[in-house]
């Protein structure tokens, strides 16, 4: 940060604004020249001087926008005179990241994990109850309360019975997109190394067929399912009383894991933000991305997601790809995503959200340039479709929607064993079977919300700790809650609803 005092920040020498600190009332000295013209809310910004008509306004030392109109110096810069300009504008650019950094020596390499037969690794070891359709939505769910924590004491190794209903699965063409990511969502959980073992629950009509999708799946992966049918059954009762049968049946084999101490490279860290504020981009995303590059020295990968929320910066993104296929298949994603948006009545900059405004963000641009942080500054690896498994080592970027539940499930599906969530106005998210550790970028939220959130990265605008520091926290929670430490969302019990396949085309 280049500028801080009592009242503000200022990110780099090229920026024309700053991001004000807390609420300032009109006539506050800013600075020696600069006094506040009208009430600035905390996390907003303040003109540091005059933008003509159209001329840029540069935020991170990158353009964020354009001027509406004139703005003067000590005015509040939002959507009322901010507007958004052609991503494809040119921007000033940084330097280009060079390779991956060596961990120090002083840090943690390892963590306990749960070493599957597949030679993948759990954090948690749950039983899963999925449901193919909607339709045995319910049963998967009645299955799954069954297993209460007091029928489980006897198994102190298994972390609960979780079902993960959804609104799909029928109604549906089997070529389409929407109903090739519900496919490989579902194949993905199963798989999932955080589940020691998976029942799969049908109504017997539906579009995605129960036992083919599972013999399917055996003869691809190696990964048995077990499998009901309600239909077959003869009903509701029948079906929840023979699943409460099958699970019983693997809970001892289940229990019997061991936590051992393994290598980050069975660590995949999906990251995430959601209800952002201006102090996403100044605290938790970029601590969060010095954690990543030390997951990723240790041999670990990180996945980015959230295309609509990288738009107007995935020509940096492209920049720091290993090769220049890998670059070219993140602009081509964003490509795909403006002709989807405008097929569809919408634009992908119909961003930030209404929350993400309040919070003092204004366009896209800024929004995405904060959220880019989190992704560190070691080079993009690949570049994976939305759900598909994740194969390559270190940053990689995978095509997901912004919406937080839609794109947290594409990156468990895909493998993520944690996730880390970033949040300014507070998002209250699970996602089982995997730990997500919340980061708050602002202590203010943090004091307010302490019962969701793991971490706040608030010190880092008080001046009481750098970025580098809380990247450093960060990191280390990382390793405790893939060692088994529960977060806060766990202690909740949150995220068994949070299972939500990005749903693509025409409900048939």
């Amino acid at each position: 940060m280049e500028t801080s005092s009592p009242n503000y920040i200022k990110i780099d020498p090229a920026d024309n604004v700053a991001v004000m600190l807390k609420d300032t009332e009109a006539g506050i000295a800013i600075t020696e020249k600069i006094m506040s013209r009208e009430v600035i809310p905390a996390g907003h910004k303040i003109a540091l001087e005059t933008i003509k008509i159209d001329s840029p306004v540069v935020k991170y030392g990158q353009v964020i926008g354009v001027a509406a109109h004139a703005i003067r110096p000590g005015e509040h810069v939002h959507t009322h005179n901010l507007k958004m300009c052609a991503p494809e504008s040119p921007l000033p650019r940084k330097k280009d990241p060079e390779t991956s950094p060596s961990l120090p020596a002083n840090i943690r390499k390892t963590f306990h994990g749960i070493l599957r037969a597949s030679g993948k690794a759990g954090t948690r070891n749950y039983i899963g109850v999925l449901s193919s359709v909607n339709c045995s939505a319910s049963v998967a769910r009645f299955i799954a309360d069954h297993f209460t924590k007091d029928r489980l004491q006897a198994f102190k190794n298994i972390d609960g019975v979780v079902a993960l209903p959804h609104g799909m699965g029928c109604g549906d063409s089997t070529g389409s997109q929407g109903f090739q990511n519900l496919q490989r969502c579902l194949a993905g959980f199963a798989g999932h190394p955080n589940f020691g073992a998976v029942l799969l629950v049908g109504l017997g009509c539906e579009v995605l067929q129960v036992d083919p999708f599972a013999a399917d799946l055996f003869t691809r992966s190696n990964i048995g399912i077990s499998t009901l049918n309600i239909q077959d059954l003869g009903g509701t009762k029948k079906t929840v009383a023979q699943g409460v049968r099958l699970i019983d049946e693997m809970l001892p084999e289940v229990n019997r894991i061991d936590r051992q101490p393994l290598p980050l490279s069975h660590l995949t860290l999906g990251l995430e933000c959601g209800g952002s504020d201006a102090f996403s981009g100044l605290t938790a995303n970029p601590a969060l991305g010095v954690a990543v590059d030390l997951l990723v020295a240790g041999g670990g990968t990180a996945v980015l997601g959230e295309t609509t929320e990288i738009y107007g910066t995935e020509q940096f993104l492209a920049r720091r790809a290993v090769t220049p296929a890998v670059g070219q298949k993140i602009i081509e994603r964003v490509q795909w995503w403006e002709n989807y948006t405008r097929i569809n009545a919408s634009e992908i900059n119909n961003n930030p959200s209404p929350g993400n405004k309040a919070g003092g963000l204004t366009t896209i641009l800024e929004k995405s340039l904060g959220a880019v942080a989190k992704g560190g500054s070691t080079p993009l690896m690949a570049v994976y479709p939305y759900a598909s498994q994740v194969h390559s080592k270190g940053l990689v970027f995978m095509d997901t929607p912004g919406y937080d539940p839609v794109s947290i499930t594409g990156m468990i599906a895909g493998g993520a064993n944690m996730i880390c969530f970033t949040t300014g106005r507070g998002s209250v998210l699970g996602g089982k079977p995997v730990p997500v550790i919340k980061l708050a970028t602002n202590s203010s939220m943090y004091t307010r919300m302490v019962d969701d959130m793991d971490i706040d990265c608030g010190p880092i605008v008080d001046g009481q700790a750098t970025v580098q520091e809380m990247g450093r926290l960060i990191y280390d929670h990382i390793i405790d809650c893939a060692s088994g430490r529960p977060t806060k969302s766990e202690k909740l019990g949150i995220g068994d609803l949070e299972f939500v396949p990005w749903q693509i085309g025409a409900v048939l």
